[in-house]
């Protein structure tokens, strides 16, 4: 069973119903969840959590019925770290972005595909990033 780190727009593009993305992002994570389990871990849920007024409303949007809740793993917080400062060195000058670093690297550290828009995981990260605007489901027959 193949599991996927669902990133944080992919979610936010499903609840806000987004016109370009919401729909092509709500057909992955179905389709995903049908063959695998899909996972978020705090930085994710705190991410989604800043749009809504209740922890009972995100309980609701990001249910553990649907998405498994896992800790970050220590080892992936040192190769955000690493990964954040290879950006840096590289001439990367956006500054509040280690998030997106420690999604990365917890997909990584877990061996999880990852469900992101943003394909630039792939250059710091060995992991597999399924970008909703490319999927197509796989064929059972």
């Amino acid at each position: 069973m193949k599991e996927w780190l669902v990133d944080t727009h992919v979610i936010l593009d499903v609840i806000g119903a987004d016109p370009e993305f919401g729909e092509l992002s709500r057909l992955a994570l179905e389709e995903t969840a049908e063959i695998g389990a899909l996972v978020v871990n705090p930085l994710v849920f705190a991410e989604v959590g800043a749009f809504v007024d209740s922890i009972e409303e995100l309980d609701a949007l990001v249910p553990e019925s649907l998405f498994r809740r896992d800790a970050i793993p220590w080892e992936a917080a040192f190769l955000a770290g690493r990964a954040f400062n290879a950006y840096r060195r590289a001439g990367g000058t956006r500054e509040r972005i280690l998030a997106d670093f420690m999604i990365g690297a917890h997909a990584a550290v877990g061996g999880f595909g990852l469900i992101s828009r943003d394909r630039g995981y792939g250059r710091y990260f060995q992991v597999e990033v399924l970008d909703p605007t490319e999927f197509t489901p796989p064929s059972f027959g």
